[in-house]
């Protein structure tokens, strides 16, 4: 006997799919709400400021995941995917209306890609170049400026080489450690 057909095993599949990229935003998510990027580093608790802090964090972990073939691609796929459900959710809390968030969506969606290319680009010219695409991209500063932006970038730099020596088998089960954050 064939065994019975569920047309709901796809979604199943695709939600067990997911869950490990779920848990790799969260954590994302949890790590740029830490107080000490806003009180101590200087990044402005505002929605741009919480915006920068994230795509910042986003594109450390999709740099990682590009070297990894195809299995990292896919995994950075679902990311950018939850990233996007994400903006989305934020869009609407906020008032925009059911007609215009597929407009702010595209719209963000196009300068989150401009940004993430920026970085990647930055970043593969140094710690200079990366630092200045971080001033650039981060709302102005309050009075830790030049500092906060160079622990800011220090911080980054390491978050780089600690994801390297993290396992790809460990970061598809969801799994991402951050390294401390050094205080300005």
């Amino acid at each position: 006997m064939a065994p019975a057909l569920n047309p709901f095993n796809r979604l199943r599949r695709r939600r067990s799919e997911t869950s490990n990229s779920e848990k790799l935003y969260g954590a994302i998510v949890a790590q740029t709400r830490l107080p000490v990027f806003y009180r101590d580093l200087g990044v402005p608790d505002i929605l741009e400021g919480r915006f920068g802090l994230l795509s910042l964090h986003l594109f450390i972990l999709l740099h990682r995941l590009k070297g990894e073939g195809a299995d990292g691609l896919a995994l950075a796929q679902d990311l950018m995917d939850r990233f996007s459900q994400d903006m989305e959710t934020v869009l609407r809390e906020l008032g925009v209306s059911d007609v215009r968030v597929p407009k702010r969506m595209r719209n963000l969606a196009a300068a989150a890609q401009s940004q993430l290319e920026a970085y990647e680009e930055a970043f593969a010219a140094g710690e200079g170049a990366f630092a200045a695409a971080i001033a650039a991209a981060l709302p102005p500063r309050s009075d830790t400026g030049e500092a906060g932006n160079k622990a800011l970038t220090s911080y980054l730099m390491r978050c780089a080489t600690e994801l390297e020596r993290q396992k790809l088998t460990s970061l598809q089960q969801g799994t991402l450690d951050f390294p401390e954050i050094v205080r300005s």
